[in-house]
């Protein structure tokens, strides 16, 4: 009798596989890879009897391609999706069918237009002027040890919350204060993480006696629910007092959103402010923790190979015109589509997002019953 692989969880009578993956946690990601390596690419995942925890584990590229692209429409995001993602209501990330396809319609109409990637860029160089550059050069005068992630993450809070809102939230500062929506956000995402591997009556447990992780999930709930409903009302009283135009040029996600025309979108609803905080939510989730992460892998990445650092250097004073002092204007001095020149900075981001995926799982649930290609 062939002996399982030493990688393989241990299949428990009644606990299934479930306490070798919580013994793993702190190095789940490395621990997936090794089983899947040693099972041919596709691994069933035995959850406890009482669980439902049952999972296939893929990472075979015609299996991924069958489920992402050719048979898309039979694998949802599921109830269960839902489930684990209650906090973020009915956002694109939570959304199937046709809300999913509205809203990812009209997010991609939104961030297509020219006004909006110039607020983007505008937004992006002010933060990187103003706030990253003056504290990384704080941290280097000091001679400080810093955590270059929680920099990176507060870097892309404030972007992303001033592109969603509108609104400068300022926890990228030399002070790095504590926000409390960026706190909820990280308590949040970890208690989605642990609803994973909890059985769903355990974790419902807890957010019932009000304890755990699920405690902190409450909070952070309440914390969103009151930051957003702020957001909205004082977005509202602007276009009310004329402060702010609703048919702006330059207008953050929220206020187009507001102005979103609803005989294109049928099930967008612009007036209902829940409809509103899902919105601001969802973009914050993706915008903050994809980018950070990205980031943060990439120049520790950089900092391990020396010479990859030279070689970007190298192409950016090659291929990018030097800045003058005279450029008072730096916004208007630089020109986005000069990054189109930078192949190889373009080849080692790639390469980072290849060994260090910001988001490394997807989520599906079959509706019908179907053979993978392996």
């Amino acid at each position: 009798m062939k002996k399982p692989h030493r990688s393989f969880p241990t299949n428990w009578p009644f606990l299934g596989m479930l306490p070798g993956l919580l013994v793993e946690i702190p190095r789940v990601y490395d621990y997936v890879t090794e089983f899947l390596e040693a099972s041919n690419l596709t691994f069933p995942f035995k959850g406890p009897c009482f669980g439902g925890l049952d999972m296939l584990f893929t990472v075979d590229p015609a299996n991924i391609h069958h489920i992402m692209s050719s048979n898309f429409a039979n694998y949802p995001k599921g109830s269960e999706f839902k489930k684990l993602f209650s906090v973020l209501g009915d956002g694109i990330f939570n959304a199937d069918s046709d809300l999913w396809k509205d809203l990812r319609k009209s997010a991609q109409s939104m961030m297509s237009r020219p006004e909006f990637q110039r607020f983007t860029l505008r937004t992006n160089m002010s933060k990187l002027e103003k706030g990253l550059v003056p504290i990384l050069d704080h941290f280097a005068e000091k001679k400080l040890v810093f955590d270059l992630q929680d920099v990176f993450q507060r870097f892309t809070f404030d972007t992303t919350f001033v592109l969603a809102t509108g609104i400068d939230p300022g926890c990228l500062s030399i002070e790095m204060p504590k926000i409390e929506f960026a706190k909820a956000l990280d308590e949040a995402e970890e208690a989605i993480f642990f609803r994973h591997f909890k059985p769903e009556i355990v974790w419902k447990m807890q957010r019932l006696l009000g304890f755990g992780d699920e405690l902190k999930m409450s909070i952070a709930h309440s914390t969103f629910d009151r930051v957003c409903s702020e957001c909205i009302a004082s977005k509202r009283d602007e276009i009310t007092r004329g402060v702010t135009s609703i048919h702006s040029s330059s207008k953050d996600l929220l206020m187009s959103y507001m102005d979103v025309d609803t005989t294109k979108y049928k099930l967008l609803n612009p007036g209902d402010d829940k409809f509103l905080r899902d919105m601001i939510l969802s973009f914050m989730l993706a915008g903050r923790d994809t980018t950070g992460s990205a980031l943060t892998w990439f120049f520790w990445l950089l900092s391990k190979n020396p010479e990859v650092t030279t070689k970007i250097r190298q192409e950016i004073n090659t291929k990018l015109s030097p800045r003058t002092n005279n450029d008072s204007d730096h916004f208007s001095s630089f020109n986005p589509q000069d990054l189109n020149k930078l192949v190889y900075l373009h080849g080692a981001l790639c390469e980072a997002l290849r060994l260090y995926p910001p988001v490394p799982f997807q989520h599906k649930s079959p509706t019908k019953p179907d053979v993978l290609p392996s």
